[in-house]
């Protein structure tokens, strides 16, 4: 099939969807995924699910096209970009009217989403991000994809999923650059498959019980654990914590010498049940400098 005939129709997000062309970026490619690629600057291809996607931005709109021979409905790409108005519900509770500091976020980053992404595929890839950078992270674990997914279009490869995974020698892993992380999946598959149902008992878990169970995982520790579960799980009280959020939080709401368990105690109090989704905005606010 030529590359035209490959492609389905180019459809739009609906009216009201929020999204800035910074926002759609970020959500994109701001480190909660690994399945997108820039085509140019507001040009960009992945996928959800097993369906390739395109997805650009042109004259204030949002543009989506898949591939014809497995396409997706429009409603499972609403539902991955959350344009449902539970966003907005959510989004309202947050204190950013009175928070100057998230207030700015969310105001120049308007329409920042958390996506609804596998739980598995999730864990997968916060499991290589001990000491890597985003580009790395994907790098990573597109090696993974193509030596043991299967191929959806030229250069963009399925997750393998961890029945597979748990065939992979450590050995084998650590031949595609995972280093130490490699033993951490190795591990983990055997112990995931061993367990029949363990992702859906997880994801039907409270966040609590649901945690309790990642950081029974070799190589999960606080930070993997809640980052899959809210990149992962859309689990919006979990509050993952890593450099960038160290730092808006000692330097935006003057918590330094404060113990992160204690950071993050704040945070879950002063954000409210959806402090995740804050998380999201104060995270990318500070790595593209929005935050001053």
């Amino acid at each position: 099939m030529n590359k035209n005939g490959f492609w389905g129709p180019w459809h739009t997000f609906k009216d009201g969807h929020g999204f800035s062309k910074l926002s759609l970026k970020e959500t994109l490619q701001g480190g909660q995924c690994f399945d997108w690629e820039s085509l140019s600057d507001l040009y960009w291809r992945g996928k959800i699910g097993d369906s390739v996607i395109e997805c650009k931005w042109e004259e204030s709109e949002i543009f989506w096209r898949c591939e014809r021979i497995n396409p997706v409905e429009p409603k499972c790409v609403e539902n991955y970009f959350w344009l449902d108005q539970d966003y907005q519900q959510k989004l309202d509770q947050l204190p950013w009217r009175s928070d100057p500091v998230l207030g700015k976020c969310v105001k120049q980053l308007s329409g920042l989403r958390i996506l609804r992404q596998p739980l598995g595929q999730t864990l997968f890839y916060f499991l290589l991000s001990s000491a890597k950078s985003i580009p790395q992270i994907q790098a990573i674990g597109t090696a993974v994809c193509e030596r043991y997914g299967k191929e959806l279009f030229p250069g963009i490869f399925s997750f393998p999923g961890w029945a597979k995974l748990a065939e992979v020698s450590e050995e084998d892993l650590r031949s595609l650059k995972l280093g130490y992380r490699a033993k951490y999946v190795a591990q983990t598959a055997k112990i995931i498959v061993s367990q029949p149902n363990w992702l859906q008992t997880v994801q039907s878990s409270c966040y609590e019980d649901a945690k309790v169970e990642l950081l029974r995982l070799p190589g999960v520790g606080e930070k993997v654990a809640d980052c899959a579960l809210l990149f992962g799980g859309m689990f919006l009280e979990a509050f993952p914590m890593d450099t960038w959020i160290e730092k808006s939080l000692e330097k935006r709401y003057f918590l330094n010498g404060w113990k992160s368990s204690h950071k993050i105690h704040f945070a879950k109090i002063h954000f409210g049940e959806f402090a995740g989704l804050a998380q999201q905005f104060l995270f990318s606010g500070e790595r593209l400098g929005i935050l001053k």
